[in-house]
């Protein structure tokens, strides 16, 4: 049973400045018992606090010069400040999911931000059909944590959709999603101190077990609002009205700050800071870009250097030496299994494989030197953005990313030790290196079942020429011009960049009529097939006998042609089965669809498998899916099988 727990009077209160009552009396541990051996008054509270848009430049610790924030540099002082952290990808949703669940936002399919920017006649493919929500089986850090004795809050942006993607249903026990735009004299210009005071007062709450506390900050996202003895005080920046914004946004966790170290577990409390992606440093809801990022290239929606590295800081001066910086790149898939490790939970008891890997000897290591193991990292973002981005892959391994442009097939190959604003394309001069690379790329979307960008049957080759007559917006350089230059240059990209879309809605996957059937929900036949209930399981598992079988019966909501998606996992080695989904519909249609299952790396490592499209008749249906051939020891574990209605 979730505990009924509100914002709406503390809210209230808060909003008047009589202060925020809190009450968490009403909360319990849910779930299982810890499967940790260390007790809970040993387990480290953790607050996760993340900002929206602010860039790997914009903090002076990071060695912008003029910005002020002290309240986050003196965080970077007393803890770990990693110079090369990346996010999941360079865009909002897509960002919070892959850190909330250390899985690839192209295994989850959501892959930009919700609800996603529409297609227009300037695009020779179409974005890619995203999800309109986390997906709801995906297993979170904070449903882990519950489950584990923590209390757990949330306290602003989400962005990762409602219902059963909601907070409350994703792990959270309370929850409070303050809007972006706040009173700069009050709660703040993005209600960055509403969001604080509703943290710290969560924080500050009598309890006998550790919490995890996740702020997610909607600063310094546009629309940007701040005072105007602010903004003047800051008449010196680079932007005066984003170095307002960064120094509200800062003094808001200097607040936040104070409050942990005026506990009594200040030594035991885990801090971490990150942000969802790199700094915008084009013009977009402003005349002017808000920010640049320094040396690096592009920004926000980019997989250039610019939008995919973001300042990183954690504290723990319990377990991390004060004053460490790493170099080593790292993502922010690793949080949720560096957190785990810190709290002595065994993911493969808790959460089953993740994409990411636990980083707590780094954090623990009194050494600063790099490690010797040689990472690659993917991305993978099939999607325009409202930065000028084409749908786009890149990968790094070592020194060397590689990126790939969806559109023409072109490559671009730079060596970050030497090239780090990634100005010198080597992909010509190092073929060898460049086909490697494409390779692998290419061999892991296939793991992930990432999605492809299909053909814009609506494209205008003359729109899409007038765009690119307005430049390449990943080559400006804020760090070389003034703001003022740069609106001025691109005014006419912006202009047409927003004509493009004018009246035209984004399109999801339409989950909300779709036909699901679960797992739990099937009909099993044959001697060793079954369903697994553990809890990141939940899965259609022991499939290993080619007689085995599972159907389900439905009922149809409309006539049509629906998508055919099948949530699914598959172990190493075991990839190539060889199966045939059986689709029966009450007007006596059978429609048989063929499925050759794909190695995802581990029968949990659960990809959305898109199998075709089929056609429904209202009334009862029914659906089963029918091994022909095994390929390896185990066939295939079926978390779900979805049919969406296309348009």
């Amino acid at each position: 049973m979730k505990p009924n727990w509100t914002w709406k009077k503390a809210t209230n209160l808060a909003c008047a400045g009589i202060g925020l009552y809190v009450s968490l009396v009403a909360i319990a541990c849910l779930g299982a018992e810890p499967n940790s051996s260390r007790s809970m008054a040993e387990r480290p509270n953790i607050v996760l606090i993340f900002a929206d848009d602010l860039g790997i430049a914009d903090l002076a610790c990071y060695g912008r010069t003029d910005h002020r924030t002290p309240h986050l540099d003196r965080l970077a002082s007393e803890g770990i400040r990693f110079t090369c952290g990346y996010c999941a990808l360079p865009i909002c949703s897509a960002s919070r999911a892959g850190l909330l669940t250390s899985k690839y936002p192209a295994r989850l399919h959501l892959t930009s931000f919700l609800p996603g920017r529409p297609d227009a006649p300037t695009q020779r493919l179409l974005n890619a059909v995203i999800e309109p929500a986390l997906v709801p089986s995906a297993q979170t850090l904070a449903e882990v944590l519950q489950r584990e004795g923590y209390a757990t809050g949330a306290f602003g942006k989400w962005h990762l959709g409602g219902g059963e993607s909601a907070a409350m249903q994703q792990g959270f026990d309370v929850r409070s999603e303050p809007n972006g735009n706040g009173d700069p004299a009050t709660t703040g210009g993005k209600n960055e101190f509403l969001i604080t005071e509703q943290a710290i007062a969560f924080i500050q709450s009598p309890r006998d077990k550790p919490y995890f506390c996740y702020v997610p900050h909607h600063s310094p996202h546009i629309l940007l609002r701040e005072r105007e003895a602010t903004i003047a005080s800051n008449a010196n920046a680079w932007n005066p009205l984003y170095a307002a914004t960064l120094e509200s946004l800062d003094a808001s966790i200097g607040k936040l700050l104070a409050a942990i170290d005026a506990t009594e577990d200040r030594d035991n409390t885990l801090v971490i800071f990150a942000s969802d992606n790199g700094g915008l440093h084009v013009p977009e809801g402003h005349r002017e870009p808000v920010t640049h990022n320094g040396l690096f290239r592009a920004g926000k929606g980019y997989l250039y250097e610019g939008g995919l590295r973001v300042p990183l800081m954690i504290r723990w001066p319990a377990r991390i030496s004060a004053g460490k910086v790493m170099n080593d790149p790292v993502s922010l898939l690793d949080i949720v299994p560096t957190l785990l490790e810190a709290v002595d939970v065994d993911p493969a008891r808790s959460i089953g494989p993740v994409d990411g890997q636990s980083l707590m000897k780094q954090w623990v290591s009194t050494s600063e030197a790099p490690t010797s193991t040689e990472r690659t990292f993917y991305w993978h973002l099939p999607h325009y953005t409202n930065q000028g981005s084409k749908p786009s892959g890149a990968i790094r391994r070592g020194s060397w990313k590689l990126l790939e442009d969806f559109e023409t097939g072109a490559l671009e190959l730079y060596d970050l030790n030497t090239d780090a604003g990634e100005t010198q394309d080597r992909a010509s001069s190092e073929p060898n290196v460049a086909k490697e690379l494409h390779q692998a790329l290419k061999n892991w979307r296939e793991r992930v079942a990432a999605q492809i960008c299909a053909p814009n049957p609506d494209f205008d080759v003359s729109l899409h020429d007038k765009l690119a007559s307005a430049g390449d917006p990943s080559t400006i350089r804020g760090s070389q011009q003034t703001a003022q230059q740069i609106g001025d240059t691109w005014a006419e990209w912006r202009k047409v960049m927003n004509e493009a879309v004018a009246g035209r809605q984004p399109v999801l996957k339409n989950t909300q009529s779709a036909v699901r059937l679960l797992a739990s929900s099937a009909t099993v036949h044959g001697e060793r097939l079954r369903y697994e209930p553990e809890t990141f399981k939940n899965v259609l598992g022991y499939w290993t006998e080619v007689g085995d079988w599972a159907e389900w019966e439905f009922e149809c909501p409309r006539a049509g042609k629906y998508a055919l998606e099948i949530h699914c996992g598959c172990g190493s080695g075991n990839g190539g089965s060889e199966i045939e989904v059986v689709l029966e519909t009450g007007d006596g249609n059978v429609q048989q669809v063929p499925w050759t299952v794909r190695e995802t790396g581990h029968f949990q490592n659960i990809v959305i498998d898109r199998l075709g499209v089929v056609n429904l008749t209202n009334g009862t249906g029914r659906l089963s899916v029918r091994p022909k051939k095994k390929a390896a020891a185990a066939i295939v574990d079926i978390r779900q099988v979805i049919l969406l209605p296309l348009p």
